[in-house]
């Protein structure tokens, strides 16, 4: 199993939408995908039609220790797309795993433990991750084997990517070792608009072949699908959004062979 969190400390750069999308689009191509909701509001819970009376055990009941990763998986209207549901309960999860032993590994231990045990194993689990560099972010970027990092074409991008830089080296040195940069994908380009290609431009000057190609436009579809229950390229698999998604898997999928080619 393949752990990638999906992190960035601002809000609304498309973190759960890109999760709940790409997960979907993965699904598609026939690899099991688990989504792990650590966002209180279970925003990706609800994006996929999980409703609250049916997540009896959630990520909080793996974080605080109460059940193995396992229990908390239930499967989803998408064939192969599963879903660890978020639960309010995570809002205050930071002073519990505080008070406890090795916080910052909570995660882990669940991932470790998954591995060891799964018979029908995931092959990837992405990790939605909170608009913020909080307790689950850091057990988000313990836990996985890399991270994705979605990046809104707006004036404040790179500002906000320094820091994110900045907490990924810090958890690389003093927690997880083996933590990567998976890729960065810019969300919400506007092409009629200079800034967008601006900032696109700009990111890929700094982070190079970080950067995937495929960038996701803004588009209505992409906003509307969530209300539905529905991942973007289930509501309408022709939209620009859904489209780039789709190519998006794609390219995550040809870069995650070349890391198995180089290992």
């Amino acid at each position: 199993m393949r752990v990638l969190a999906i992190a960035n400390q601002k809000g609304g750069v498309g973190k759960t939408t890109t999760a709940i999308n790409l997960g979907t689009a993965l699904a598609a191509t026939g690899k099991k995908v688990l989504i792990f909701d650590t966002d209180p509001q279970g925003n990706a819970s609800t994006g996929i039609d999980v409703n609250p009376d049916e997540r009896d055990v959630t990520a909080y009941d793996v974080l605080v220790g109460a059940r193995p990763l396992g229990a908390a998986i239930l499967p989803t209207k998408v064939p192969n797309l599963f879903l660890a549901p978020g639960h309010a309960n995570l809002s205050g999860v930071e002073t519990e795993l505080m008070a406890g032993l090795r916080p910052q590994h909570r995660l882990r231990d669940a991932v470790v433990a998954y591995r060891a045990e799964a018979v029908d194993a995931i092959d990837y689990m992405l990790i939605d991750c909170p608009p913020s560099l909080n307790i689950l972010t850091v057990n988000a970027l313990t836990a996985s084997d890399a991270v994705l990092v979605p990046l809104q074409c707006e004036f404040f991008a790179l500002e906000g990517l320094s820091q994110l830089l900045r907490t990924i080296d810090a958890v690389k040195q003093n927690l997880n070792p083996k933590l990567d940069i998976q890729g960065v994908v810019l969300t919400m380009h506007d092409k009629r608009t200079v800034l967008s290609d601006q900032v696109a431009e700009e990111v890929r000057n700094h982070m190079g072949s970080k950067v995937y190609q495929t960038v996701i436009p803004r588009n209505v579809r992409l906003s509307e699908a969530p209300s539905h229950g529905m991942p973007a390229i289930v509501y309408d698999q022709t939209a620009p959004g859904s489209k780039a998604y789709i190519e998006l898997a794609k390219e995550m999928i040809e870069r995650e062979a070349e890391l198995l080619r180089a290992a």
